[in-house]
């Protein structure tokens, strides 16, 4: 068992944690300033999303210099203060780092456009216009082809991503190497790891060819996820950086079934330490399509969260778990109750999280029950896929009302508010005007948690004290009892020294459920427990946790 299996990852969204010199955005000496806070909590490793040098246009996700700290955030030397006094606390940071593209600004694709013959040139995937137009049928991930046409050159770039973002082409040895260079430098400034962005992107079917679209997933994703050569190249990281540096490394693997993420995963393979998958997330998407008012089974949630666990364990793999990321809306708003029962569903979704076998990780906020913006017009956004989506819903004849209750459900905006420190202007988290102004008025921060009894804070405390000191969270086997229950999530981990059963009432009314004899109460989100003649009465969006030793 490797320490990172046992500890919990907190990611920080640099732009939205804590902005220290009054310009409204986050910055690397703010974080500085609360890491007594996460040591507080009990966290052993920090993921921080991209703070390279970029012009923004997908939040740091678009780089232009991958060796520099963007101003906005601080320096270098801010950055080695940062990981000096992490580690002195016993924290690890894990970086966030962007393979599949670049932003077009960066040196790279400059050079690339200035001629076909460019060394550069093929460090990004071109093609020639096919009958006077595309060169295949693939949609963006942020609406639209998938193509820009460069006149000068009488060529397309691919960008699966915002048209400023041009995919690189892993196919070039020489690309692959500049890459493993500028890794290496990273690693030698003394950090512990990388979370990958959409690595199971980068190897593209050579041949490019269109995708049906018989559903909302045949967009193309079928040649680019998964690819040929993606394992090849990953395992080839490893040997170069990776497993030099001992790193703790965790991809984003979208679109991945189970039994391409055991391959990303099992340690014999030497490619990843764990994986993050989106399928849970997903349970809301009518049809498959994210922009839709849906709801969700529990059902589903839960058939698609044993079926990871299950495969995950059985095949050697490695699940990171997580409910909450700068690209989702906050599950407290999404899957429970963020209002009435705020603070019980709060550590629902926490228990069933660290109950799971893989890595925890916490998303700034969760530790306080931060919940959705709620915005209420499309100029309180700042994303590009959130206002792209918004417009095309718009334009397709959806009335706006509509488009912007769609945008509250499911814009990864809801989870980019400044996070809320205390109860002054702007929740602490600056003395200017915050890049993204909070809106919901919320009363809930950490000065205001930390106050109440038997906090959501202390909760997850709990949590990351049972994961670390019992091996059966970490070690043992999975079951999910009652496949057919909408209302209750009931799961056990076992071994054959004992049982760890949780259960989490997903619903706003009181569910009485049946217990074996023998299992006492080791956590819940409410005071004491009902139960007796081997029946538990779960409260409404109640979640407990037992021990049969």
């Amino acid at each position: 068992m490797e320490e990172w299996q046992k500890e919990t990852v907190y990611q920080i969204y640099p732009r939205s944690f804590q902005d220290s010199n009054g310009d409204g955005i986050g910055d690397i000496n703010g974080i500085i300033s609360r890491l007594d806070y996460l040591k507080e909590l009990g966290i052993g490793l920090i993921w921080l999303t991209p703070m390279y040098r970029s012009p923004g246009n997908d939040n740091g996700y678009d780089i232009a210099d991958y060796y520099q700290i963007d101003p906005v955030f601080g320096s270098m030397e801010d950055f080695e203060r940062l990981l000096n006094e992490a580690h002195k606390r016993g924290i690890k940071i894990i970086m966030d780092m962007v393979l599949n593209h670049t932003s077009n600004e960066n040196r790279w694709f400059q050079e690339a456009l200035k001629s076909k013959d460019n060394p550069y040139h093929d460090f990004y995937i071109w093609r020639d216009p096919v009958e006077g137009h595309e060169p295949n049928n693939w949609v963006s991930k942020f609406s639209g082809s998938a193509w820009k046409y460069v006149p000068e050159l009488n060529q397309y770039y691919l960008h699966l991503y915002d048209v400023t973002m041009p995919d690189l082409n892993w196919r070039n040895e020489t690309l692959r190497a500049e890459i493993f260079k500028m890794l290496k430098t990273w690693a030698n400034k003394g950090i512990d790891g990388f979370r990958l962005d959409v690595i199971n992107n980068i190897s593209k079917d050579k041949d490019l060819p269109n995708d049906t679209f018989k559903t909302p997933l045949d967009d193309g994703r079928n040649f680019y996820t998964n690819g040929p050569h993606v394992h090849e190249y990953i395992h080839e990281m490893y040997e170069e950086v990776f497993g030099p540096n001992n790193f703790v490394t965790v991809g984003e693997l979208s679109s991945t079934p189970v039994s391409e993420a055991v391959k990303y995963t099992n340690p014999e393979r030497q490619e990843l330490s764990m994986a993050f998958t989106f399928h849970h997330v997903k349970v809301d998407y009518t049809g498959g399509n994210k922009w839709t008012l849906g709801n969700y089974k529990l059902t589903d949630l839960t058939r698609i969260l044993s079926d990871w666990q299950v495969k995950m364990n059985r095949h050697g793999g490695w699940n990171a778990l997580f409910w909450n990321n700068h690209d989702q809306p906050r599950a407290i708003s999404r899957f429970t109750d963020d209002s009435k029962y705020r603070d019980q569903s709060a550590k629902l979704l926490a228990m069933v999280e660290f109950g799971l076998q893989g890595t925890p990780y916490i998303y700034q906020g969760d530790e306080i029950a931060m919940k959705n913006a709620y915005f209420t017009d499309i100029s309180q956004y700042k994303d590009h896929e959130s206002i792209n989506a918004y417009n095309e819903l718009v334009d397709n004849g959806l009335d706006k009302e509509t488009a912007i209750k769609i945008l509250q459900q499911k814009s990864r905006e809801n989870s980019r508010l400044p996070m809320q420190w205390n109860s002054s202007k702007y929740y602490g988290f600056t003395t200017g005007q915050p890049w993204l102004k909070p809106l919901h008025h919320d009363d809930y921060s950490v000065e205001k948690v930390l106050k109440m009894k038997n906090n959501v804070f202390n909760f997850y405390r709990a949590l990351i004290f049972l994961r670390k000191n019992k091996t059966l969270l970490t070690d043992g086997a999975y079951k999910l009892l009652d496949s057919q229950d909408n209302s209750v999530y009931s799961y056990e981990r076992f071994d054959d020294k004992g049982k760890i059963l949780v259960m989490a009432n997903f619903t706003g009314k009181s569910q009485k459920r049946d217990v074996a004899e023998g299992f006492d109460l080791l956590l819940g989100n409410y005071e004491g427990i009902e139960m007796n003649d081997g029946t538990v009465t779960l409260r409404p969006y109640e979640s407990v946790m037992l021990e049969n030793k």
